[in-house]
């Protein structure tokens, strides 16, 4: 496997929260790294400016995960720009909550496109372009395990559909030395499920260790997957949410 600092990352979903964090951990790895986001093309930008003053080399590319070929389109353009691609963090994702009667199916199509499809079509592309020992890491929900709560319903219905995704792609790809690991966080300190809300008290009441999760706590978990010392795992899924499933 090549030192840390001769690989390529892409994230997607890397401008704000736990994708920042991630492509900030990977920027101090040494990485070069890639990311995509569909709205916030200021903090985007703030993002790559921030990485470049500290000598890091990354770039941001707009690109909506609900569009199918637009994921494809940016690795092409990884693959165009650096040669190759050597680590892949699917980390886009949404979540539209509200009572299962209330849904309408073209929510579940943009729930499933973004969550699922999007997943699948980046996981193709490295597939069949990554190099041997590389890395393909998932962000998933706790909630593919547990849902405490209602309102929860299609998108842990997605979620649970990453475990699948996850196992048997490292089987697929295990003769080349890719480990394909999934991560799952709980309540994470970010713009999409903040800690100083009422919801946020309940869900610290269902916690082993009653306080929200960092970003950088998420990050720090895959820093390891990412590293060489990590060869020896893969088909894992990683819960990270303070005992909330225990």
């Amino acid at each position: 496997m090549e030192t840390r600092s001769d690989r390529v990352a892409l994230v997607t979903g890397g401008s704000r929260g736990i994708g920042a964090a991630i492509v900030q951990r990977l920027a101090r790895e040494g990485v070069r790294v890639a990311f995509t986001y569909v709205n916030g093309k200021d903090k985007a930008e703030a993002l790559v400016r921030k990485l470049a003053e500290s000598g890091a080399n990354a770039f941001g590319f707009q690109a909506d995960n609900s569009r199918p070929g637009e994921i494809t389109a940016v690795l092409e353009e990884v693959n165009h720009t650096w040669g190759k691609l050597d680590i892949l963090v699917n980390n886009a994702g949404i979540y539209i909550g509200k009572p299962f009667a209330e849904h309408t199916l073209e929510e579940y199509e943009q729930t499933m496109a973004v969550n699922v499809r999007a997943v699948v079509e980046a996981c193709l592309h490295a597939a069949r372009r990554m190099e041997n020992y590389g890395r393909i890491i998932t962000i998933g929900s706790n909630m593919a395990d547990r849902v405490a709560a209602p309102q929860g319903t299609l998108y842990s219905m997605s979620k649970s559909a990453l475990i699948g995704l996850t196992k048997g792609l490292a089987r697929d790809l295990g003769p080349r030395g890719i480990t394909v690991n999934l991560v799952q966080p709980g309540s994470t300190n970010t713009d999409m499920n903040p800690e100083n809300t009422d919801h946020a008290d309940f869900q610290r009441s269902l916690m082993a260790i009653p306080t929200y999760g960092k970003p950088e706590q998420i990050a720090d978990l895959l820093a390891y997957l990412i590293n060489p010392a990590s060869g020896f795992t893969t088909g894992g899924v990683f819960t990270i949410d303070g005992g909330m499933n225990c």
